[in-house]
């Protein structure tokens, strides 16, 4: 099947997208078939504060008919935060969505998990992802951890790196999470990856873009 990818938000996490699913393919033998538009994670940032769905839909609908006309069958979207508008998108939608809010609560359960943490952005982490996690007890950091990990993962996300502190932020509101009862922690957020990856936290960190990943690569491979 020919994907679609809705990149650019943020740049890092595109290209996590974009090498995982190269790695998937190559694991199963077939030949990946892909095609990416970039979206402004600026322009989403400004939608997703002022909670304008119908606009950032709308931004989605354009890119996706420019992946249909390039052969694409399937789009999806390479952001956590960017499923925000996801129903009206997929109202929309030229192409049938792969849903990461559908992916996620439907590999955590085949896990078993009963109680998680959460890390992504402010909406993101308020919202127990949207509201995607019922069944599951989601914990998420309290007061000024809330606010520091918002904006930590917004600066990591628009720069498209890392730094100590930010990655300090993550780690230690984690810690914080399983002390107060979380079996794992979900990251949330599609650049998460640059703080997490090849590095040990001290607890089990469940990254949702692999989740992702897991059925865009199932639907590539047919």
């Amino acid at each position: 099947m020919h994907i679609g990818l809705i990149g650019g938000i943020g740049p890092a996490a595109t290209i996590f997208y974009y090498r995982e699913l190269t790695q998937a393919a190559a694991a199963r033998g077939i030949a990946l078939d892909l095609t990416l538009v970039h979206a402004d994670v600026s322009t989403l940032l400004g939608n997703l504060a002022a909670e304008d769905t119908v606009a950032q839909a709308a931004i989605f609908r354009s890119l996706t008919q420019r992946l249909a006309a390039a052969g694409g069958e399937a789009v999806a979207v390479t952001s956590i935060a960017g499923h925000f508008c996801i129903e009206d998108f997929k109202a929309v939608s030229p192409l049938p969505v792969i849903d990461l809010l559908a992916s996620v609560p439907k590999r955590l359960r085949a896990a078993g998990y009963k109680t998680v943490g959460i890390l992504g952005t402010k909406t993101v982490m308020q919202s127990g992802m949207y509201g995607c996690l019922s069944g599951l007890k989601v914990l998420q950091p309290a007061g000024d951890s809330l606010d520091a990990v918002h904006q930590s993962y917004v600066e990591m996300a628009t720069a498209g790196v890392v730094t100590a502190a930010q990655r300090n932020v993550f780690f230690d509101c984690g810690r914080d999470l399983c002390a107060e009862g979380a079996e794992a922690v979900l990251l949330a957020g599609t650049d998460l990856f640059l703080a997490f990856e090849g590095r040990d936290p001290g607890f089990e960190a469940v990254d949702c873009a692999l989740l992702h990943l897991a059925d865009i690569a199932e639907q590539a491979a047919g």
